[in-house]
């Protein structure tokens, strides 16, 4: 017969008593309506409390494993309005370095702990194609100043009405942000001058990759190449470029001026160089990144072994002839004949080897140009936009 919700406790302890003087207890459960096991549950429940332990029980954990003590979640609380734009692994990770000899709480608690305060919001989704093309990212860094990234912030106006553009540069493996650089404007020079710091502090990388805006290229000359670009590449450095148009090919940096715009432009900050400064030693050193292993940038970075030496006077090309590129037109003279090169290489010479009777081919530092057919009196470039550069010739 089942139980009746009103005489529970009756029935539980009228059942406990008979099936203490029983010796069919199976029958007495199906005599009851209830299976062996939870007769056995009211009897030991009888004869550890008596009629009061027939009572329904709470089935909530007395200590649940997952509680957090009002202290943990102060400080998680306060961690995170310190670093309002960091997500719930930051914070984790911030509060693993401050507490080292103490178990960790998971990273769903604090999810749940930021989410009841209604410090976190959801990240809006969107479906992506099945069919969509895939990039190919060119030059993967395998190791500090592999590649070093570059651009220039889009511009917006600050609390007084003035231009904010910063150049912005990065080492692409350690993700350290090398330089937030207020520039008073963005030609040649000051461009320069700016990487002739970053040189001496922390040496020359192998190669540095930005878009095809000015002065990192020019885009009516042979290659793109620009008077900075000529500079890198006579300093040894090699070149990327992304394709124009196309600002996800050099996409880690570009994620990194979306922070800058969350944590800086839309606030209502960080248009004078020292609240940039802060905010790269704070990006550097106090931010983990989940790329790294909750490593800071700082952790991983190194200055490159590559020391910068200066500007070369000159290029040498040991087994090449050369040719001094005029400053005025971009010409160099071979066998009497004039060709086109591009006046961002006036003052430097480029090196002229031969392949075939018909043809050279012409170097600037470790890039090919291109190649003269001194049949057809004709220089033709090797592309139109430069992608990735060329080996490093043996004979440069």
């Amino acid at each position: 017969m089942p139980w009746k919700e009103t005489a529970k406790m009756d029935q539980r302890t009228k059942f406990a008593q008979e099936a203490m003087h029983t010796d069919n207890l199976l029958a007495l459960c199906k005599e009851y309506g209830i299976s062996r096991p939870t007769g056995y549950k009211w009897i030991n429940r009888y004869k550890a409390f008596g009629a009061s332990g027939m009572e329904d029980q709470s089935r909530r954990p007395k200590q649940p494993n997952n509680e957090l003590s009002e202290d943990i979640v102060c400080e998680i609380i306060l961690l995170k309005m310190a670093h309002i734009k960091w997500g719930p692994a930051k914070i984790r990770e911030l509060y693993r370095r401050k507490h080292l000899k103490i178990e960790l709480p998971s990273l769903s608690s604090f999810k749940r702990v930021l989410n009841k305060s209604g410090l976190t919001k959801k990240r809006r989704k969107r479906n992506t194609s099945m069919h969509s093309t895939r990039l190919n990212s060119g030059s993967v860094a395998s190791e500090p100043n592999d590649i070093w990234t570059i651009d220039f912030k889009g511009w917006w106006k600050d609390s007084n009405g003035l231009k904010v553009e910063p150049l912005t540069v990065r080492d692409e493996y350690s993700r350290k942000i090398l330089d937030i650089r207020l520039l008073k404007n963005s030609r040649t020079e000051a461009v320069m001058s700016c990487f002739e710091a970053l040189f001496k502090r922390y040496g020359q990388p192998k190669m540095i990759r930005s878009d095809n805006g000015s002065p990192f290229a020019s885009t009516n000359s042979l290659l793109g190449l620009s008077r900075l670009s000529v500079w890198w590449l006579a300093l040894g450095i090699s070149l990327e470029r992304g394709r124009p148009g196309c600002p996800q090919d050099n996409g880690a940096h570009e994620r990194m001026h979306l922070d800058i715009y969350r944590e800086l432009q839309i606030e209502g900050v960080g248009f004078d160089q020292e609240a940039f400064d802060l905010w790269r030693e704070e990006y550097n050193g106090v931010r983990p990144h989940e790329s790294l292993g909750m490593q800071t940038p700082d952790e991983v970075y190194s200055h490159s072994k590559e020391t910068y030496q200066g500007m070369p006077d000159e290029l040498i090309y040991p087994t090449m002839t050369t040719r001094k590129v005029n400053s005025g037109n971009g010409n160099i003279c071979v066998d009497k004949e004039y060709y086109r090169l591009s006046s961002s290489l006036g003052g430097w010479h480029v090196g002229l080897k031969r392949v075939t009777d018909e043809q050279s081919e012409v170097w600037f530092s470790h890039l090919l140009l291109g190649h003269i057919d001194h049949v057809a009196r004709k220089f033709t470039p090797i592309a139109k936009n430069l992608r990735v550069t060329g080996k490093k010739s043996k004979n440069v």
